[in-house]
């Protein structure tokens, strides 16, 4: 463990001695197998100005797998796009092609 302050999260003081510290920066989670992924693909328009934009949540998995899959997508898709917080984030209404796209890669979509 660090003792680096400003990396602490919610502690004033404490006088138990056998206190840790909670750090910022929670490990990943693992990433699961295609076939154990449970995606629900969804088209929205909040908060976009009236945009439809196509999600695709539910992803478990490492940061860096999930912009590899948001990558695919997009690259495939023709479109752009983003990926944060388990969640991708495609432009436009390509909902039918994004299924199919997953499906052909093995993950479960709905």
């Amino acid at each position: 463990m660090s003792n680096d302050r400003k990396k602490r999260i919610n502690v004033v003081y404490s006088t138990n001695p056998d206190f840790a510290y909670e750090y910022a920066g929670e490990a990943e989670p693992e990433t699961l197998a295609p076939e154990h992924q449970n995606l629900r693909v969804v088209t929205d328009t909040k908060q976009r100005k009236g945009k439809t934009v196509t999600l695709v949540q539910g992803f478990v998995g490492t940061s860096d797998d999930l912009d590899a899959l948001a990558r695919l997508l997009k690259n495939k898709c023709g479109t752009g796009g983003s990926a944060k917080d388990g969640e991708i984030l495609i432009q436009g209404d390509v909902r039918e092609k994004v299924l199919t796209l997953l499906r052909t890669a093995g993950y479960r979509a709905k």
